[in-house]
């Protein structure tokens, strides 16, 4: 459809422009060719979060008690946290939960002498990453103490 409406005329001593509303159909036909603002792609994407701890305990022990501690974190955090898939290969685990009805995923890395923890938060959780990233490194952490 054109010539585009005009919405407004903004007059200055020297140059005169138009404002322009774009006619429903071409925004149609702009949002339909895959065309789309990366501002609110990239609003929507997952952002991870990785945090590393280093322990000194070798990879098996580590692995032992990261195993036994998730027990509890997931029994204390029950009313925020729900695991959904837990599947560990060798000393490496993948895992997906829901927090306040947002899923996200991510894996926990066992090596010699650190964990990397790596979760890929939505959007909504990524805002919470700075609590979250402290909680998960304070818990970690007294889970590979040596005792």
């Amino acid at each position: 459809m054109w010539p585009p409406r005009v919405l407004a005329t903004e007059i200055d001593p020297s140059v005169v422009v138009q404002k322009f509303a774009q006619p429903r159909s071409a925004l149609h036909d702009e949002a339909s060719s895959g065309i789309r603002d990366t501002r609110k792609a990239k609003a929507h994407m997952a952002q991870p979060l990785i945090v590393s701890i280093p322990h000194k305990l070798g990879q098996d022990e580590a692995t032992r008690r990261l195993k036994a501690g998730l027990g509890s974190v997931r029994s204390q955090y029950a009313q925020f946290l729900q695991v959904n898939e837990e599947i560990w290969s060798g000393n490496r685990l993948a895992f997906r939960v829901t927090a306040l009805k947002q899923q996200a995923s991510g894996t926990v890395d066992v090596a010699e002498d650190h964990v990397r923890i790596e979760v890929l938060l939505p959007w909504l959780l990524a805002g919470l990453a700075h609590g979250a990233q402290a909680m998960i490194e304070s818990r970690a952490t007294r889970m590979l103490e040596k005792k």
